[in-house]
């Protein structure tokens, strides 16, 4: 028989009301069908500097207190905003306009790209301009998190957002701010 000071205790805390949970919805790009295909080019990388490609999928993050219904935010409303910003992207080569190791020059019906000694031309309407120095996984992010924020508008109540966009199951990359 073991007597009271033998007998290890075990505290549990129990979240109280008072106590902040962090509270989140979350879209897999993968299994939502928020994906997009694309071929680009990193000049920065000798191996991704040749034209290649990838099936994307694009990954949101919303941090956020449950309104008095219990919800962050509709996932629809951000499902279908994620859809349009992939779909701008779907089938077509991803071109970073601000490239410094790039040249990148366009006319009426095509893109002249050179890259590592290399020169590609491109149909112009098989193209996306991105506003970015290059299409890496981390870029794509930033720029799919910039377009997210300006295209809708928040509930009150959302205090971070998270985009990920993975170059395939496995692999990619985050980006996070609050609002």
């Amino acid at each position: 028989m073991l007597c009271v000071k033998q007998l290890k205790i075990i505290e549990v805390k129990i979240k109280s009301e008072a106590q902040k949970m962090d509270s989140y919805i979350y879209i897999d790009g993968w299994k939502a069908n928020i994906r997009f295909s694309s071929a680009h080019i990193i000049p920065e990388y000798e191996k991704c500097g040749r034209l290649h490609g990838h099936t994307y999928a694009v990954h949101a993050k919303i941090t956020g207190d449950p309104d008095s219904k219990g919800i962050i935010m509709d996932f629809s409303a951000l499902k279908e905003i994620l859809k349009k910003i992939v779909n701008e992207l779907d089938h077509r080569v991803l071109v970073p306009e601000k490239s410094t190791a790039a040249k990148i020059e366009k006319n009426k019906e095509n893109v002249k790209i050179n890259s590592l000694g290399k020169k590609y031309v491109i149909p112009i309407n098989d193209c996306v301009f991105l506003p970015i120095k290059s299409t890496s996984a981390e870029n794509l992010s930033n720029y799919i998190f910039n377009k997210l924020i300006t295209n809708i508008k928040f509930p009150k109540n959302v205090e971070k957002i998270e985009i990920g966009v993975d170059e395939g199951f496995g692999q990619g990359a985050r980006i996070s701010d609050k609002l």
